[in-house]
């Protein structure tokens, strides 16, 4: 398979390791980014790591998700962050500048490099052919203090997409259908490959809106072919000089192959609450409207803004309607100033927000009680848009306009209103006054911290033997905003784990911390794809800070493995899925040789001590990361890398 186009990548910065699914690699890092709901926890530990400066080529972080400012903590938080960047060599992306997945595919991504994002939906980079990452804040900040990002290599996937879109059907479309097609697992281990003749029909940010939601499928990435499109994309950027065209080798080999016939899609729509629970517009019948958002990483590129004010020129949003739009970018936002569409967008009676995450990240906007709210976002999971008892569908931004105008859920095919038609301009907007780059001198610069700012959790190394009670036994298909709840309520507490820890598993256990102090710490045990959604570590730290030792469950979702294991916690899959059933809440557990068997077939003996019985799980993880558990965590296992080396990172 090395002749696909995620590996041909790949092979090009591989450091160290075989190129084979399932072997470990080591990889330079060309890119990185983060965000500040992430990034706090990021430099926190960059800090602890007592580097210099960073390795990569390119590092950005971007301010785009606290950005309502009710209180000094997220002000601060920005401070830190840009006194972080100023002190190790970052471009810093100031509030309102916008969503940092849309201004990176703007303004720096690159076919053909690697970027690591501490953010899950980081693939967006994939619609220019870059091999995008999303991991947890540890991996990157990791990634640039040495340049490289270590991990297993997954399988490749390949969908072809065959012929054409009909009138009205989107990218967003494309990816809802691959979501009902896969499951929200099953991308799970593999990098997700699109080739195909409608490829070509396909813009650059419809690329990108489809690879964004790979995250959804739980894939490592999904990535694009680099062809004239990307180039058209990046000449209007003005940024010709960093296209190359890529693509498979003829006759690649992939581990799994799908055939979408494009034609085929309709009009799509995810229904509460999972963003694979996917069925036709057309066969929803009709469902009253109160709510219609449309922006996020997802579906707030020019294109997509340019046909909702297409559609809505010269019309008046449903009365009963509140329709939000968040652009992507800041020059997003001034070329619709200034061409006219902004004013149709107002004019219509649009709500018009900064261009940032917003209403995505559950930052404003939450909808009233029992509310139905269209959604162009890319998840819909039970609560996180800040109202319990609303209702979120996702849809197109032709789906969300169209019905924003009739107040209820309407196919925009079935509407009888003419397809927009939207040019593009020669040149985009390029502004970068909301960008500040780092000093040419950066000596003896110290970091800014506010009081609401915390030290971050450390772990010890791995006790010989775990022992404990069941703190919390949950379902399948457990996020991380169950885990970690995210909302404008918490998101400013994102750099102060004690605070957070009283919400932890909020959505699920109302005394979850409590039970965990009370108790000194224990166990959790969760079904399939555990941990799913968001790459927010803080599902890993705050768990850790209260104690949790391990968790047991029927299979993880991968960005949240992997921060389970940077932060020391024990993440084991049942040898048999059946002993899941066996337990119940409060039993005492006992891990009798978790880890003298790391290092070797992996398979924990694990003791229900109240019913008198075992049952053998397995740790299923790189000898690196065997290595990064019986440290006590990823910062304990390079701070003895340096004492091992005599030097810093």
């Amino acid at each position: 398979m090395k002749n696909s186009l995620a590996y041909k990548i790949i092979e090009k910065n591989l450091v160290s390791g075989e190129l084979t699914p399932g072997s470990e690699v080591t990889v330079k890092v060309n890119q990185t980014l983060t965000q500040d709901s992430t990034g706090t926890m990021v430099y926190l530990q960059m800090e602890a790591m007592n580097i210099n400066e960073i390795k990569t080529e390119l590092s950005v972080a971007y301010i785009d998700h606290n950005t309502l400012q009710t209180g000094f903590e997220n002000a601060d938080d920005h401070a830190f962050i840009q006194s972080a960047a100023a002190k190790y060599g970052l471009i810093f992306s100031k509030p309102g500048n916008g969503i940092c997945h849309q201004l990176h595919l703007e303004r720096f991504g690159k076919p053909g490099d690697i970027l690591l994002g501490s953010d899950s939906h980081t693939p967006t980079g994939g619609g220019l052919g870059m091999l995008a990452i999303g991991a947890g804040g540890l991996d990157v900040a990791a990634a640039m203090a040495n340049g490289t990002y270590t991990f297993t290599v997954p399988k490749v996937m390949n969908i072809e997409l065959c012929g054409k879109l009909r009138p009205w059907v989107s990218a967003k479309d494309v990816i809802l259908h691959v979501l009902k097609l896969l499951t929200v697992k099953g991308g799970v281990g593999y990098i997700i490959e699109y080739s195909g003749e409608g490829v070509q029909h396909l813009s650059a940010t419809d690329r990108a809106t489809i690879t964004n939601m790979g995250a959804e499928l739980g894939a490592t990435t999904s990535i694009f072919p680099s062809d004239e499109g990307t180039k058209a994309f990046l000449s209007r950027q003005g940024r010709e000089a960093d296209y190359i065209p890529l693509c498979a080798e003829s006759g690649a080999v992939y581990d799994k192959k799908i055939a979408i016939h494009l034609e085929e899609i309709r009009p799509l729509a995810a229904k509460p609450h999972s963003p694979d629970n996917v069925a036709a517009v057309e066969s929803l019948g009709r469902v009253k409207v109160d709510q219609v958002a449309i922006g996020s990483c997802t579906n707030a590129s020019y294109t997509d803004l340019m046909k909702v004010a297409a559609i809505l020129k010269g019309k008046k949003v449903h009365a009963d309607v509140s329709l939000i739009i968040a652009p992507g970018s800041s020059n997003i936002l001034s070329m619709m100033a200034e061409n006219g569409a902004l004013g149709d967008l107002i004019a219509a009676g649009a709500r018009i927000i900064e261009a940032s995450c917003g209403p995505c990240i559950g930052m404003g906007q939450a909808p009233k009680s029992n509310a139905i709210s269209l959604r162009t976002f890319n998840r819909n999971f039970k609560g996180r848009c800040g109202t319990d008892s609303a209702e979120v569908f996702l849809v197109s931004p032709e789906t969300a306009a169209v019905s924003a105008l009739i107040g209820s859920l309407t196919s925009p095919d079935s509407a009888g209103l003419d397809l927009p038609a939207i040019p593009l301009p020669h040149k985009f907007a390029v502004h970068d006054g909301y960008f500040v780059y780092p000093p040419e001198n950066r000596n003896n610069l110290e970091l800014i911290m506010g009081p609401n700012i915390k030290p971050f959790p450390v772990n010890a190394p791995m006790a010989a033997v775990l022992k404990g009670k069941l703190l919390l036994k949950v379902r399948d298909n457990i996020t991380t905003d169950d885990i970690m709840p995210s909302d404008a309520k918490l998101l400013p507490y994102r750099s102060n784990i004690p605070v957070l820890s009283q919400y932890c598993f909020g959505t699920l256990s109302k005394d979850f911390r409590q039970k965990a102090q009370e108790n000194g710490g224990g166990f959790v045990m969760g079904g399939e794809n555990y941990g799913q959604g968001s790459s927010r570590e803080h599902a890993a730290l705050v768990p850790l800070y209260l104690g949790v030792k391990a968790v047991l469950a029927k299979s993880f979702a991968r960005i949240h493995k992997a921060n389970l294991i940077n932060s020391g916690i024990l993440p084991l899959v049942f040898a048999r899925k059946e002993d899941y059933d066996r337990f119940e809440e409060f039993d005492v557990l006992e891990l009798e040789n978790a880890a003298e068997t790391l290092d070797g077939d992996g398979m924990v003996r694990v003791i229900n001590k109240t019913q008198d019985f075992a049952v053998q799980c397995r740790f299923e993880g790189s000898k690196t990361d065997a290595a990064v558990l019986l440290a006590g965590g990823y910062l304990n296992y390079l701070k003895m890398q340096q004492e091992g080396a005599g030097k810093d990172v």
